[in-house]
């Protein structure tokens, strides 16, 4: 399908203008993939993430940092240097044509280049201001110094991230996890405030706390403190929870990693691992492979185990963990996660982002989309979709920006008198 015969973007109707900060990156981007257009006016020399690696061929150069390829494809890059009074003007035309706002600045500079969102709203009463912070805007901590290492631990999820072995320390999740917790919950916020400017005629502001946001990721940790004080532990390769539960990560046969997952529970997974036991030779190994056969019944449905706390049920679920372990054990990792994904057996491997990336399951769903980097000579194979979307596409229209590329066609189109550019 050609692009003229696309349908049209979920979001094609929308402008967001994105004042670059630390947390606003995937919040864009975001919007950008569903069809916005999104604008980010970055400060003279660029966005502070196009500083940080790792670099395209190592080359530390602003236009070539991959975090910042991550956060800004698809949008379009304005230079405003927002210490003058003439870029400030420029800013006001451009959010006179906004949908929504996205910042992560400090207060103190908000009000210092007279941005302070009621202030703008009063002005701008469509627009929709979203604001991404640590914590609560003139909260007690706002201003405290935060990144995403101090937003993941002091808010939570770390704790219940790691192994059994607790003499090692908590985990933190790799990918800036706090950022791109906040952008899932910015977008929401947004598109909700969209949806009710379209009743109301008004827009309004939506604050997102990343130390809140990190907080409502913590499954059970939160909620079991709160209700009745009983702390979860940390587990290798499976929920944290109050009392320590079974291993699920077996270690395979090219020294690989699965996790053993949910445990089969209707009649069809029974047969399909106890013919799987069968077709690997390893019947002998495992007696207690009869209980899988018999439990292939289908009139002998057990269910889940914690609803079933039979001797019998218990023998079946004992046999079919020990069946998945043993299975694993003899398999290299992917061939064992390939093997039980075709029998409907849910397992996971623990694979490195290269090996996941080049996985046929992913490029078969359309984890590889081709961007064209005419100022490299080459095309560059970004990550795809988070989602698939039935009546409307997700797309890349563009590469990353470089630094202010398209500072003169935005003034131009608003417009706004370009005078002598930042950028």
């Amino acid at each position: 399908m050609s692009a003229a015969d696309a349908p049209p973007a979920a979001l094609g109707d929308l402008r967001v203008v994105e004042l670059a900060g630390e947390f606003t990156g995937l919040a864009g981007r975001h919007f950008a993939d569903l069809g916005a257009d999104v604008v980010v006016v970055e400060p003279p020399g660029g966005a502070a993430i196009r500083h940080l690696p790792p670099f395209v061929d190592d080359d530390p150069h602003p236009d070539r940092s991959l975090r910042w390829w991550s956060e800004a494809a698809g949008k379009r890059s304005v230079v405003l240097d927002l210490d003058l009074a003439a870029d400030r003007s420029r800013l006001e035309v451009l959010l006179g044509t906004a949908d929504v706002v996205l910042e992560s600045d400090l207060g103190a500079r908000l009000a210092a280049v007279d941005l302070v969102p009621d202030t703008v709203l009063a002005r701008h009463p469509t627009l929709v201001w979203v604001s991404i912070t640590p914590f609560t805007r003139d909260g007690p901590r706002d201003g405290e110094p935060a990144c995403d290492l101090t937003i993941l631990a002091g808010g939570g999820p770390m704790w219940s991230c790691g192994y059994d072995d607790h003499r090692l320390p908590p985990v933190r999740g790799q990918g800036y996890q706090s950022h791109q917790m906040g952008a899932v919950y910015a977008a929401i916020g947004a598109l909700a405030a969209i949806a009710a400017r379209r009743r109301t005629g008004r827009g309004q502001r939506v604050a997102v706390n990343l130390n809140a946001v990190a907080n409502t990721t913590t499954e059970i940790a939160t909620y079991n403190w709160l209700s009745v004080q009983s702390v979860v532990q940390r587990q290798t390769g499976r929920h944290a929870a109050p009392v320590v539960t079974e291993p699920l990560q077996v270690r395979t046969a090219d020294d690989g990693y699965v996790t053993t997952g949910v445990p089969p529970r209707t009649p069809a997974q029974f047969a399909a691992l106890a013919a799987w036991i069968a077709e690997l030779g390893l019947a002998d190994e495992l007696p207690e492979v009869v209980f899988l056969q018999q439990a292939s019944d289908p009139d002998r449905a057990l269910g889940a185990p914690e609803g079933n706390a039979t001797v019998d049920a218990m023998a079946v679920y004992s046999a079919s963990r020990d069946a998945m372990n043993l299975i694993a054990s003899r398999l290299p990792a992917l061939e064992f996660f390939v093997g039980a994904q075709r029998r409907d057996l849910p397992v996971g491997a623990v694979l490195a982002p290269e090996e996941a990336f080049e996985n046929e399951h992913s490029v078969a769903r359309g984890m590889q989309v081709p961007v064209d980097h005419p100022e490299l000579g080459r095309t560059v194979r970004y990550p795809g979709p988070p989602l698939r979307l039935m009546r409307t596409p997700w797309r890349i229209v563009r590469r990353p920006p470089t630094v202010g590329e398209h500072t003169a066609d935005v003034l131009a189109e608003l417009g706004a008198d370009p005078g002598p550019l930042a950028g």
